[in-house]
């Protein structure tokens, strides 16, 4: 027993000491372990299933825009990454570089994909040739490599999984279009199934991806007040297709470049759902991504009858939740908290007095409600607190960022809001690169994004005083 009371004991306070709260989370739950390659995880069951969720639902509202899945090589030849200045310039900090082949030095060094922007390239500059095979709308679910110097669970490591969308088109207007229509998939995504409000809006130069010509971003606000990138689109104009020679004949018989995007979201989200819905006592999980929505908890299970009903109602809810049955020998007291732990949306407790009354007691994870509901209704009822706790775990998540969300007129407005308060701040911006780079230096906030909705705060730059251009989002990120 003192081995199932440490599994469960306390997780430091996240208003303590919210870097360790979430590392505490994290294992505590069971969602990953660390190996021996420094810099890597492994994502066990628990974390894997929450992705394998995510991974599911974003690939069918993909496809519901027509979208189709391939799979490049994860292996990128030199001379290929070189083709491409300002992006090799941007990933060469990040690459780790294959030299040997078995025993053998290779000819040419490989490194391992940190993005596929290059094999993308190469791939289309030999299938594309008409403006009959255009658009190409290719997506691919893989693994990538950049040897961060500083990782993290989730949210930073040296190999991390992800989606990456590579489309092609024949004119700019289509791949601003296709650019777009993707970073508001992510962001109904991000709403709609993980229960996390986001702002979207276009990157400053200085932050967008390197070879890009924009770069449209959703970013959200974890608990302790700090940004969260969530998911981008990025519009290569024709850039990359110069660099690689792909180029149609169009319907005049004229050569013409395509024009490209990418698009992509990584394992961060579950960093973010840790960070925008967890608590003191562990995960807390939206009902759409959470793997095991229900758990049912037998009370003096050993009692005659008790599991036999107890799994009567699991087959009953399986058939329109994910549902599981705690069977274990431990004490009602321990599941309750482990389930707690792992962040499982609801726990329907039953017992030998439940069973007499023919009912059930239903406990929401976020609220710690309790509902009484009789057996013949369970099924309508657990399904109806659900669909009601994903809609108010994404309403609480909106207040939490709204009321951190302030603005700024002044450069003595905006250092205190960073020094004494958290969370967003909306500024206005001269638009140069030397006043961003400033902001920074001197505070530690960067641009998170210049938001699509603007407003006309003041006149002038926050920083500088200078005639401001746009209206941006600051703040300190992860």
């Amino acid at each position: 027993m003192a081995k199932e009371k440490k599994l469960v004991e306390q997780i430091t306070s996240m208003d303590e000491d919210f870097p360790q709260w979430y590392t505490d989370v994290v294992t505590k739950a069971g969602l990953i372990d660390y190996t021996s390659v420094k810099g890597c995880m492994v994502l066990k069951p628990a974390g894997y299933a929450i992705w394998e969720l995510i991974q599911k639902q974003l690939d069918e509202r993909f496809k519901a825009t027509g979208v189709e899945n391939v799979y490049l090589p994860m292996f990128i030849p030199e001379s290929l990454l070189q083709k491409e200045k300002d992006h090799v310039e941007g990933f060469a900090p990040e690459v780790a570089w294959v030299t040997h082949g078995g025993l053998n030095p290779l000819q040419e060094r490989m490194c391992v994909r940190p993005t596929s922007e290059t094999l993308f390239c190469d791939f289309y500059s030999k299938e594309i040739q008409s403006y009959r095979d255009l658009p190409k709308v290719y997506n691919q679910w893989c693994s990538v490599v950049r040897w961060e110097k500083e990782t993290r669970p989730f949210l930073r490591s040296r190999e991390f999984l992800w989606q990456e969308g590579h489309t092609a088109h024949a004119t700019a207007d289509e791949a601003e279009a296709r650019t777009i229509q993707m970073l508001n998939v992510y962001a109904d995504f991000c709403e709609e199934v993980l229960a996390m409000p986001v702002i979207k809006g276009r990157k400053t130069d200085k932050e967008k991806f390197a070879g890009a010509e924009a770069t449209y971003t959703i970013e959200a606000l974890m608990h302790d007040g700090k940004a969260l990138q969530s998911g981008t689109s990025h519009n290569f104009g024709d850039g990359f297709a110069k660099a690689f020679d792909i180029q149609y004949t169009d319907k005049e018989n004229k050569l013409q470049y395509v024009h490209q995007t990418s698009w992509g979201m990584t394992t961060r989200l579950i960093g973010a759902i840790i960070m925008v819905h967890g608590d003191d006592s562990g995960l807390v999980l939206p009902p759409k991504v959470a793997p095991t929505q229900v758990m049912i908890v037998p009370i003096m299970q050993k009692k005659e009858g008790v599991l036999e009903k107890a799994e009567e109602l699991r087959t009953m809810l399986a058939a329109s939740v994910r549902v599981k049955l705690d069977d274990s020998d431990k004490n009602p007291g321990f599941k309750f908290a482990e389930q707690e732990m792992r962040g499982i949306p609801l726990r329907v407790e039953i017992g030998p007095k439940d069973i007499e009354a023919g009912q059930a007691v239903i406990v929401r994870r976020d609220t710690r409600e309790k509902t009484i509901v009789s057996f013949d209704e369970l099924s309508e009822k657990v399904n109806e607190i659900l669909a009601g706790m994903q809609d108010d775990m994404f309403e609480r998540a909106k207040k939490h960022r709204d009321e951190n969300t302030r603005t700024a007129t002044s450069w003595e407005e905006f250092t205190d809001i960073l020094e004494n308060k958290q969370g967003f701040i909306k500024a206005m911006w001269c638009g140069t690169e030397e006043c961003e780079t400033a902001i920074k230096d001197e505070t530690g906030a960067t641009t998170r994004c210049m938001p699509f909705e603007q407003d006309n705060l003041s006149e002038v730059c926050v920083h500088c005083g200078k005639p401001a251009k746009k209206m941006v989002y600051f703040g300190k990120a992860y």
